[in-house]
């Protein structure tokens, strides 16, 4: 069974950094795209970064190109996503993804079949 652990959030203040961390387990295809999305009260999700770990492609909401960076420790199935210069506009609750369909496009939240439960992201201004 496919277990997706957020940890990391916090409350932080506009132009602070903060990083979250997904653990997985029970996935066995490590290479694939995985993906962090986000989701503010009233909104809908939206997909904000996704790696892939066997070529280290990468790609990002227009949003957050340039302030956050995503990576993976593939030996430990660990994602990461680090958030600088965060913005108000950054509050929501992060959800990592994994379990990717082939012909999707990685920030589809369509694409993955496995999610975690959120951590919580606040930017006080």
């Amino acid at each position: 069974q496919v277990q997706l652990v957020e940890s990391g959030g916090g409350t932080v203040q506009t132009g602070g950094s903060l990083r979250v961390t997904c653990e997985v387990s029970g996935y066995t295809e490590r290479f694939w795209w995985k993906a962090w999305f986000r989701q503010a009260p009233g909104k809908e999700r939206e997909g904000v970064a996704a790696f892939r770990a066997g070529n280290g492609d990468t790609t990002y909401a227009d949003s957050v190109k340039g302030r956050f960076t995503i990576s993976s420790d593939n030996a430990a199935n660990i994602l990461y996503l680090q958030m600088d210069s965060l913005k108000p506009e950054d509050t929501a609750k992060y959800y990592c993804a994994a379990c990717f369909y082939i012909g999707y496009r990685p920030l589809d939240g369509g694409a993955y079949t496995c999610w975690g439960q959120g951590t919580q992201v606040t930017v006080s201004s």
